[in-house]
């Protein structure tokens, strides 16, 4: 397992940007999906977006396609998530989550950073 820092969160305007980013320590970084969830009070924890190790390939829900970006430098160990246009919708708790590749399931998660996004 990798393990995993976020920050970045606060609280914006609705219509405002933001950048999470998510440090990750331990094993080697490289050959480790990433992905961004989030929870909302009262609701399950969601999937948000996600990255392959060369980047190459992303994925986003439907719900924050076009205006969220997930990139990641591996020399850096260091995965972002640009969120624009932010809606009050977007109000919860980021988690940055890791994966080897060959694994269908994360199971490196971090702690959270709160999101708040006023209308």
């Amino acid at each position: 397992q990798v393990q995993l820092v976020e920050s970045g969160g606060g609280l914006v305007q609705a219509g405002d940007s933001l950048r999470l980013s998510c440090a990750a320590s331990g094993r080697t970084f490289v050959r480790y999906a990433m992905g961004w969830f989030r929870q909302a009070p009262g609701k399950e924890r969601e999937f948000v977006a996600a990255i392959i190790w060369s980047g190459g390939s992303t994925y986003y829900a439907d719900s924050v396609k076009g205006r969220f970006t997930i990139s990641r430098d591996n020399a850096e160990n260091t995965v972002y998530l640009q969120m624009n246009s932010l809606k009050s919708e977007d109000t919860a708790v980021y988690y940055c989550a890791a994966k080897p590749e060959y694994q269908d399931e994360f199971n490196s998660w971090g702690q959270g950073t709160q999101v708040t996004v006023s209308s």
